[in-house]
């Protein structure tokens, strides 16, 4: 096994920057608002890891399922999202009460993984990493993007608890819950544009 210090540091570099501005970024903000996200950060990096392992090790399984399948769980997934965040909540007892954090390491984790896990599949990075190992080898390729994947993640998560801390959390929740709205959206449209 051959550690290319230089293929690490460009898989690192190529999807950290393409996951930037992807919708999983979004999600994990949004998700980090309501739930613990030590919580969250595990199970959006573990479902990291896994399409990474997947990418560099069968990257021809992305072909396997129709893209209009993905697309369509990862909508109804950031719908779901959506309505947990819209539907009420965040009254004063509440807030009070630790904001209306959804706790329990075991439903957080599944959460956040099951959001990544679906809405990943044919993802940007998912395809840049399954090329970048077949020309820079796949331990490199796999290290380099699981942490810059788990870094984005981590960057997302730091960012809605900082924004949480300092918007009230009635107001957090509709923001989320807009933008998970607006992901479901958008995966619908990606359906009938892609």
């Amino acid at each position: 096994m051959h550690l290319d210090p230089l293929a690490i540091v460009t898989a690192f570099g190529l999807i950290f920057l393409a996951e930037l501005p992807d919708k999983t970024m979004f999600a994990s903000l949004a998700m980090g608002t309501r739930m613990r996200p030590l919580y969250v950060w595990f199970g959006t990096s573990t479902a990291f890891v896994v399409h990474v392992a997947i990418a560099v090790g069968a990257g021809s399984l992305l072909g396997l399922l129709p893209d209009w399948i993905v697309k369509l769980v990862s909508a109804l997934l950031f719908a779901f999202g959506a309505f947990m965040l819209l539907r009420g909540g965040g009254d004063e007892d509440e807030e009070d009460a630790g904001g209306g954090t959804v706790t329990g390491f075991w439903p957080v984790f599944s959460t956040a993984f099951m959001a990544v896990f679906i809405s990943e599949w044919g993802d940007l990075t998912q395809i840049t990493t399954a090329n970048l190992a077949a020309t820079n080898g796949t331990w490199p390729t796999a290290i380099g993007s699981a942490a810059a994947l788990m870094s984005v993640s981590a960057l997302a998560l730091v960012a809605g608890r900082f924004i949480a801390k300092r918007v009230p959390l009635k107001t957090v929740q509709r923001i989320g819950g807009l933008c998970m709205a607006a992901l479901a959206i958008w995966s619908v449209t990606e359906i009938f544009t892609g």
